[in-house]
């Protein structure tokens, strides 16, 4: 169709090919033979022959190696290749698990650093099949704007967090103050300057082909950067709301493959052969009693509840507060059908265990299609797997394909149903305030608990 397009012959109704205007007879009336000749022309040295390639054309990218363990090989070398990638994927998850408990242990920073990570590698997944699959072209700059807009978009996010989380670190040293103060400007600076390479970069015959990849560069960045925030916007809410819809995904993943691998027979979707019915359904109940559980676990520790906030004192970010009611036991009365089936009337629970049902759902039932999404991207571009970096499962792109979905509800839900006035970031504000704004604040915040009978009025002598 597009090369049809290009050569100046258009499908009309029913696929049938119109033959080309007569002669000296140029499209919408005009009948000079130039004109046609001269739009031809402008066409081919806009577009080049980009416009004649298929989804058949785009380039075969090499299959990725096997970057599997020569112990795991010899280990399993006597199983079938079914079994064999069921060992690696259980031995590689579990090893995955046991790192990712130990940097909980080392506390919220860690994973921090840890998010940044996982986000700078996945980003590098994307733009790297993006730049396979367009070598050929040779584009200027490509990889070199792809890198130097990362870097800018994570400036701008990781600027926007110190400026809300670490203001009093801040107050004390000055060129951070500049730096906070202008931040805003210096983000749109760097990416406009940025911009304006990729603008002197474009090169002729090869204008739409770096749009697109300009927008590929954009997207990817919206996928991997925007989300990593929001991730860190939720651990500052308290680990808890990191650690339960993390594990969540994870737990989805895990038994929605151990059910479609021992029961699955229905296939779920075709962008997904292997996907199944039955481990769908499987792994949705299973990830809902997980995050109840877990969730119940989790609230009675202060270390995962309490916001992380950063004390300029101790110089570390600390885990410690009055537990919220969310994470206080409550006595609820149970529904006429369970108190059937349990014998009871009432039961304890902590009110976030009712929100961990609402997060587990999402992660089972909507969690999924992020993984959808990714594979219909891999056929896309004919690979099995966004990189070969975990073997056995692919590349970090290909596990973090729903956390980042989920990432964005759980932000969604927090600011929609959870979150309220943040004492502990109202003060931070009101310390860098001026004293006499600060004098001000502290007349009118007195004046307001006087009149509302929290105070009392102080005599005049």
């Amino acid at each position: 169709m597009l090369e049809l397009r290009h050569r100046g012959v258009c499908p009309g109704p029913g696929g049938a090919v119109a033959p080309p205007p007569p002669e000296g007879v140029a499209a919408g009336g005009d009948h000079e033979a130039e004109s046609t000749s001269d739009k031809e022309t402008d066409i081919d040295d806009r577009y080049g022959d980009l416009d004649s390639r298929t989804d058949s054309d785009i380039p075969e990218i090499p299959p990725s190696s096997d970057r599997t363990p020569e112990i795991l090989k010899k280990a399993l070398s006597g199983l079938s290749s079914r079994w064999k990638n069921w060992w690696i994927r259980g031995i590689l998850t579990l090893t995955m698990i046991s790192l990712f408990f130990l940097i909980i242990y080392m506390g919220s920073f860690m994973l921090m650093l840890l998010v940044l990570g996982i986000q700078v590698k996945c980003f590098h997944e994307i733009i790297t099949i993006g730049y396979r699959v367009y070598r050929s072209y040779e584009l200027p700059w490509f990889r070199t704007l792809s890198w130097y807009f990362l870097l800018c978009v994570n400036y701008f996010f990781y600027g926007e967090t110190v400026a809300d989380y670490f203001a009093t670190f801040v107050q004390r040293e000055e060129q951070l103050q500049f730096l906070i103060r202008y931040h805003r400007f210096i983000s749109f600076a760097l990416y406009l300057a940025g911009f304006c390479m990729f603008v002197l970069s474009l090169v002729k015959k090869h204008y739409r082909l770096q749009f697109y990849m300009f927008a590929w560069t954009h997207v990817t960045l919206l996928i991997t950067v925007t989300q990593s925030h929001l991730v860190i916007q939720n651990l500052f809410e308290g680990m808890i709301w990191f650690l339960v819809p993390i594990s969540s995904v994870i737990c989805n993943d895990i038994t929605a493959y151990l059910f479609g691998f021992f029961f699955g027979r229905t296939p779920l979707i075709k962008l997904s052969p292997k996907k199944t019915w039955e481990g769908f359904i499987g792994g949705f109940f299973s990830t809902v009693v997980f995050g109840f559980i877990a969730a119940y676990v989790l609230s009675k520790y202060q270390y995962f509840v309490c916001p992380v906030e950063y004390r300029s004192d101790v110089n570390s970010f600390v885990t410690e507060c009055e537990p919220s009611e969310l994470f206080q036991l409550q006595s609820y009365s149970l529904p006429p059908f369970l108190k059937a089936v349990l014998g009871r009337e009432r039961v304890n629970l902590y009110p976030f265990q009712i929100h961990s049902i609402a997060l587990s759902t999402f992660a089972s039932l909507i969690g999924p299609f992020g993984g959808f999404f990714a594979s219909g991207f891999k056929r896309a571009f004919k690979i099995k797997d966004f990189a070969n970096t975990i073997p056995g499962h692919g590349g970090i792109m290909d596990r973090f394909d729903c956390q980042y979905l989920m990432a964005t509800f759980v932000h969604v839900y927090i600011t929609s149903f959870i979150r309220g006035p943040n004492p502990s970031k109202v003060l931070q504000q009101l310390l860098v305030l001026q004293p006499e704004q600060q004098l001000n604040i502290y007349k009118t915040l007195k004046m307001h608990l006087i009149e509302k009978g929290i105070l009392q009025p102080t005599l005049k002598v």
